[in-house]
């Protein structure tokens, strides 16, 4: 158990932009760069992999994924979103994250009395009861696994545990990339119907 706690807490679970890290003042392409590796250099797999570039920033700015920058610099609400688009990018397509954001992006530029950190508050507090539960569901899977394992005549007990765990997390993942895609599809037929309308 001691070792299951050790691996849980090297995932980082917790590691994501506060409120209190976004500054109030408005930031360059390289500032806002620095800022994401300083937070998630402790989340990443090994050295080769980017947590931010100019180039993914200039993809997502293509992708229309966030407003218009103003004088090349990114405000507090540019860097929520980028944030928001950090976390679901591994599991959504450029496409869907666009069409996720496309009404977040319309009421930051019509609804005045919409306030991004406000909703930005609420997916922290969500992503902490996440981690909560998750950390008791990967406790339970831990104990399948092992289960299934002692069911297996085999001479590689651990190596077998590891790629049921594996599988499992991975299928768990799977359903659950598949829940967020048919919301995606939701938000689509609304906003679609939204532009009929109009």
């Amino acid at each position: 158990m001691e070792k299951l706690e050790k691996f849980i807490e090297s995932l980082n679970l917790q590691n994501q932009i506060s409120l209190i890290d976004v500054p109030e003042i408005d930031l360059y392409m390289d500032q806002v760069i620095q800022l994401f590796e300083n937070k998630f250099k402790d989340s990443i797999r090994n050295d080769d992999e980017k947590i931010l570039t100019k180039t993914m920033i200039n993809n997502y700015a293509k992708s229309k994924l966030f407003f218009p920058i103003k004088n090349k610099k990114y405000s507090k609400e540019h860097l929520l979103l980028i944030s928001l688009i950090y976390q679901l990018k591994g599991a959504l397509s450029i496409h869907d994250i666009k069409e996720t954001f496309k009404g977040i992006n319309r009421m930051m530029a019509e609804d005045e009395s919409f306030k991004l950190d406000r909703f930005y508050s609420s997916y922290l507090e969500l992503c902490n009861s996440n981690v909560a539960n998750f950390k008791e569901d990967i406790k339970e899977r831990v104990k399948e696994a092992n289960s299934e394992v002692m069911d297996l005549e085999t001479n590689e007990p651990e190596y077998l545990e590891k790629v049921l765990l594996i599988s499992s997390l991975v299928n768990v993942s799977n359903l659950y990339r598949r829940a967020a895609e048919q919301l995606v599809d939701e938000i689509i037929e609304i906003e679609d119907g939204r532009k009929e309308k109009n």
